[in-house]
């Protein structure tokens, strides 16, 4: 099974500028998915994807090759996933090179682990039927107790039916956590994005493990993290 491990990393960051080249425990946001990208496969199946020449550098001085350069109609806040992983497997299938699965691994989550990856794909592996294996993490907003929404008349209505008195009674309920995409490639051609899949498995993850940064607020708790995490 031939695995291309995708890293799109957009200069155009909004939240937090230039995030992904932003020091992070003493290096750029994208080295921490960097690391964990080369710990799996060799460099030749790693493919960042972006729009930015700041973020190239740093790429190429981790050691890393980046094998283009990403249109900027691709670089948008429009621009979905789906394209940007079509743009890089026809780069590639232009080049000869073939790949049956795409590892998404995007920078904002710098907690993410090898092992975790690892298992993520060797879930995939275990599911031959499946769209894609994603990790998750357990929501903390359970719709059945604590999210509403509002009703025709304005009154507030609980966004999941279901007589509930303890939060721990109710259904547990994942949510993305934006690390890990473990993505077949002919199912995603096929549905035409990752939201029409409709054979997911999920990968469990820690909440420490699923930071995702995308605010100034996500920023400095990851930052916290960092700087306090056991050894």
């Amino acid at each position: 099974m031939s695995l291309l491990y995708l890293i799109p990393a957009r200069g155009g960051s909004k939240g937090v500028p230039k995030k992904n080249i932003k020091p992070l425990g003493g290096q750029p946001l994208i080295y921490h998915t960097l690391r964990v990208a080369t710990a799996l496969t060799a460099g030749q199946h790693i493919c960042v994807s972006t729009d930015d020449d700041a973020i190239m550098l740093a790429v190429e001085a981790f050691g890393l090759a980046v094998p283009f350069k990403r249109p900027a109609h691709l670089a948008t806040d429009e621009a979905s996933t789906y394209e940007v992983i079509k743009h890089a497997l026809a780069f590639y299938q232009q080049n000869g090179q073939h790949y049956e699965t795409v590892v998404l691994l995007q920078p904002t989550s710098p907690f993410r682990t090898i092992e975790q990856v690892r298992q993520a794909v060797a879930l995939y592996r275990q599911y031959p039927d499946a769209d894609m294996v994603v990790s998750v993490c357990e929501t903390q907003s359970n719709p059945y107790y604590v999210l509403f929404e509002e009703n025709p008349n304005g009154y507030l209505e609980h966004s999941k039916k279901g007589s509930f008195t303890r939060r721990q009674d109710c259904p547990t309920v994942y949510e993305y956590n934006g690390a890990i995409y473990v993505i077949r490639v002919d199912a995603l051609l096929r549905h035409g994005s990752i939201s029409s899949f409709t054979k997911v498995r999920k990968y469990l993850m820690t909440p420490e493990t699923s930071i995702d940064i995308d605010t100034p607020l996500d920023w400095a708790f990851a930052e916290f993290l960092m700087q306090y995490k056991p050894a």
